[in-house]
């Protein structure tokens, strides 16, 4: 089967499961299923960086629907695949205007654990921003986000000193524009596709908090290529 016909095939396997799995009170309500070229950038990876097939997520961390796939949906990605060196997941941001300033600020904070503890820690500072937000817009206050960085043992005052000076605002805004360029204006909204070795992935855009036999039906096909 040439790859034009597998993604056509797989585009309907998702459309179907989004059809019943779909959260009907979700916003936008339907789902946008098409195939899109998306870069890796420099972001956060989670898992192998050689593994066969990457998730490019876009997301906000005041966005609810992205805290429901982090704390529901992305344990058993990563049990299954990620863990198992089959796919990696490559987190870039796209704070929503509604949820601002929160969301840049927390996305700021995750690439300042970054700086210290690298990818790893940028996932488990991750993993401890979707547990403690209230979403929504609402944010978490700068002694919430230190309490998260020590869990992760970060030095506190290397932590501050990188918040405080906004010195990752223009990461977040890239992302931002990247994922404009793209024609996303939901989280969460994934890219999946082979992995490539110049980091330009082409696979299915899903839009929305896809569920994980969603996410199975786009992954296992591409696995067994």
């Amino acid at each position: 089967m040439n790859r034009k016909w597998l993604l056509l095939v797989i585009s309907l396997v998702v459309i179907f499961g989004l059809y019943l799995t779909l959260d009907r009170n979700q916003e936008p309500g339907k789902p946008k299923i098409a195939t899109v070229k998306a870069s890796i950038d420099d972001d956060p990876i989670m898992g192998s960086v050689n593994a066969p097939v990457t998730i490019i997520e876009f997301s906000d961390f005041e966005c609810p629907y992205c805290k429901r796939f982090a704390n529901e949906t992305l344990p058993q990605l990563k049990s299954m695949y990620i863990d198992m060196g089959k796919v990696r997941l490559v987190y870039r941001d796209l704070p929503l205007l509604t949820h601002e300033p929160a969301a840049t600020n927390e996305a700021r904070a995750a690439n300042c654990a970054r700086e210290q503890k690298g990818d790893v820690g940028y996932f488990r500072f991750h993993d401890g921003i979707f547990r403690t937000t209230l979403s929504g817009g609402s944010g978490l206050s700068l002694d919430q986000l230190k309490e998260i960085g020590q869990l992760i043992g970060l030095d506190e005052q290397k932590f501050t000193e990188c918040y405080n000076s906004e010195r990752f605002k223009d990461e977040v805004k890239a992302d931002f524009e990247a994922a404009k360029q793209l024609g996303v204006k939901v989280t969460p909204s994934f890219v999946v596709g082979k992995t490539t070795a110049n980091g330009e992935i082409e696979g299915l855009f899903i839009e929305g908090a896809a569920s994980f036999s969603v996410m199975q039906a786009v992954i296992d096909p591409l696995l067994n290529q």
